[in-house]
């Protein structure tokens, strides 16, 4: 037990002092705040739930005595809660009979993993959404004054065509904002459980095989709670700015799916790795190459892609 406090207190400062470097401004500084939920992940795959909690539980303690409560609140939503929850759940498992009088245990699937990063940026989305406002107007404001605070921007001197133009910009930041954090904030989940995984499983300390990543699926009710979350994006209002990035949160985990079809149906093409890398590049420069991924894990979850392309393939040719 005191193995798991000591691990809980050092991975509780590092994620503190990641989290903490935000204040700096520098550029390095948003990517080290990014990386804050990885010691809680490591200290959870490698040891306990127990030691993650520790870890996050002594760092929110840490930022509000150095921060305050509103810095320690952000810590414990946006990061150490939701690194906690997606570590533990990656942890559970139950056994199962598969094919044999020995029991095998049946670990929680990676699918479902992702899901829960996308609901879990929703969820953090979605409370710093109602911080600024419970209506689309207090929201609007909120958002305006905070842009105002950023880029320290003089309202008084400014001419009817500035205000205009400002305006217009708030508009599309009142819906820009929040998708975008949405999908940044799956994205990070993601990443930081890989990476926990990765660093665990290379210091010989994780419990679990690695997951076949090739097998992911993604259950048929995802598909029906993205359709709602579309269909309540267009209802108007503060509902729907935060289904709006609900559904964002969604479609980025339908294009981890749908970058996992890709490696898999790929596989045995010679040109695979330009084919892969090109899209990769699409991706990063351009952008909008995520829907088309995004329909292709939709796709795979309707009619299951996969399958059919291992059907046509065939059996691998003997050697």
């Amino acid at each position: 037990m005191m193995q798991i406090a000591l691990i809980g207190i050092g991975a509780g400062a590092a994620a503190a002092l990641l989290f903490a470097s935000i204040a700096s401004g520098s550029l390095l500084s948003i990517v080290l705040f990014y990386l804050a939920p990885l010691p809680i992940m490591i200290a959870v795959l490698g040891w306990t739930h127990w030691a993650g909690a520790i870890a996050a539980l002594g760092a929110a303690l840490a930022l509000a005595l150095a921060f305050g409560g509103v810095f320690c609140l952000a810590f414990l939503v946006g990061a150490a809660l939701p690194a906690w929850w997606l570590s533990y759940l990656a942890m559970m498992a139950r056994p199962a009979m598969a094919g044999g009088p020995q029991p095998n245990v049946e670990w929680y699937p990676p699918g479902r993993l992702v899901l829960w990063a996308a609901a879990l940026a929703a969820m953090v989305v979605t409370i710093a959404i109602l911080n600024f406002g419970v209506d689309l107007d207090s929201y609007r404001t909120g958002l305006s004054v905070a842009l105002d605070r950023m880029v320290q921007i003089q309202n008084d001197n400014n001419s009817v065509q500035q205000k205009g133009a400002r305006n217009s910009l708030l508009d599309f930041l009142v819906i820009a904002i929040p998708l975008a954090a949405a999908v940044l904030t799956t994205i990070t989940h993601v990443l930081n459980l890989w990476l926990a995984g990765r660093i665990v499983k290379f210091s010989g300390l994780l419990r679990r095989p690695w997951p076949d990543l090739s097998t992911m699926v993604f259950p048929q009710l995802a598909s029906g709670a993205l359709a709602l979350a579309l269909a309540v994006s267009f209802v108007g209002g503060i509902v729907s700015v935060v289904a709006g990035a609900t559904g964002a949160a969604l479609v980025m985990a339908y294009t981890i799916l749908g970058f996992v079809v890709l490696h898999t149906i790929t596989r045995g093409i010679n040109a695979r790795p330009f084919l892969l890398g090109g899209v990769y590049a699409a991706v990063v420069v351009f952008g909008w190459p995520v829907l088309a991924l995004g329909l292709l894990g939709l796709a795979e979850t309707a009619f299951g892609l996969r399958a059919r392309f291992a059907r046509k393939r065939g059996p691998p040719a003997p050697t």
